[in-house]
């Protein structure tokens, strides 16, 4: 991804990443972090709090912190605009605002065309469990949405220099609230996991789907009874932090100088497609993909499935491939 930004010219703050520890009993699951860090190759260091300051003044950590120094930042929008203009170099088409409504035979039907496909990829995110069903597979899952949302601070460009992450505990399924430096430098704290009531609900009423809505509270209503991967506490959790101020105070131990009145805007809304196992009634939290000689299905594209996106895109295109043998 950094090597893309490079050779097209655009934005990329390489500011690295530490992870910090907010007392002495996250000090294993800090170590266990780095050892998996390790065997996968990636470049990291584990350091002591002198060390740590040393990278970011205002970083606060018990006694480790790991410092992940070929971390950047980019910007999403840019490149995605720059992949489909390379795309649309080499003769590729886009149809966008542009609606699925079913298929047949793959005759796929939009709101505004029939088309012949060929092979049909299904990665469409909040919907790819519905598309998926049509062509015989997901039987087994169902997307659950939840919205992400991140608070951004006032404070001048510069001020904080590097990502700060905390531990993240392996029994919650979702990451931990962090601080992020954006491309052009501005501090930004989140992400919420917000339960959301319908597929596409960013903002009040829009786009709103009385089926949607009956659907996904019955299922979340069952994750709450069930409480498996601690839902229950994990969904009031998430509630909470609606409020600036909560959402601030779960970040407020990894900074120097925190101060919650910095942080006012909301940044636009996300919504994550988390994919849900119907017969278990648990979240699905790796990658997820099913498919034939006709179509595939990307069910689940876990975080951070921006950032592995060409390795991923490989990988996908090599199980394609294995399935036209």
């Amino acid at each position: 991804m950094k090597d893309y930004c490079k050779e097209n010219r655009l934005p990329l703050n390489e500011n690295g990443k530490l992870v910090v520890t907010k007392n002495e009993v996250e000090l294993t699951g800090l170590k266990t972090l780095y050892e998996r860090g390790i065997q996968n190759q990636v470049s990291l260091k584990l350091i002591n709090e002198k060390e740590a300051k040393e990278i970011e003044p205002r970083v606060r950590t018990i006694q480790q912190a790991i410092f992940s120094p070929d971390t950047a930042s980019v910007d999403p929008k840019l490149i995605m605009q720059s992949l489909v203009q390379k795309a649309m170099e080499q003769g590729v088409c886009f149809y966008f605002n542009e609606r699925y409504i079913s298929v047949k035979k793959n005759i796929i039907c939009t709101s505004r065309r029939k088309i012949n496909a060929g092979f049909v990829v299904n990665a469409s995110g909040l919907y790819a469990d519905k598309i998926a069903k049509e062509f015989g597979f997901g039987k087994e899952y169902e997307v659950v949405p939840f919205k992400g949302l991140y608070l951004y601070s006032q404070e001048k460009v510069g001020d904080l220099k590097t990502h700060i992450y905390p531990v993240p505990d392996l029994q919650y399924p979702f990451l931990g609230v962090h601080f992020t430096v954006t491309v052009d430098g501005k501090i930004k704290i989140g992400p919420t996991a917000i339960p959301a009531f319908w597929r596409e609900q960013y903002s009040g009423l829009q786009r709103f789907s009385t089926s949607e809505f009956f659907s996904i509270v019955q299922r979340e209503a069952k994750l709450f009874i069930k409480n498996k991967f601690h839902f229950r506490q994990v969904a009031i959790h998430e509630l909470k932090k609606y409020q600036k101020s909560f959402l601030s105070n779960e970040a407020a131990y990894m900074l120097e100088n925190f101060n919650a009145a910095h942080y006012k805007t909301w940044g636009k809304p996300g919504i994550r497609a988390q994919l849900v196992n119907t017969k278990t009634n648990t979240l699905v939290t790796d990658f997820c993909y099913e498919g034939d000689k006709n179509s595939f299905h990307i069910l689940n594209a876990v975080s951070p499935a921006f950032t592995c996106a060409f390795p991923l895109a490989e990988f996908f295109v090599m199980r394609i491939a294995n399935t036209q043998i």
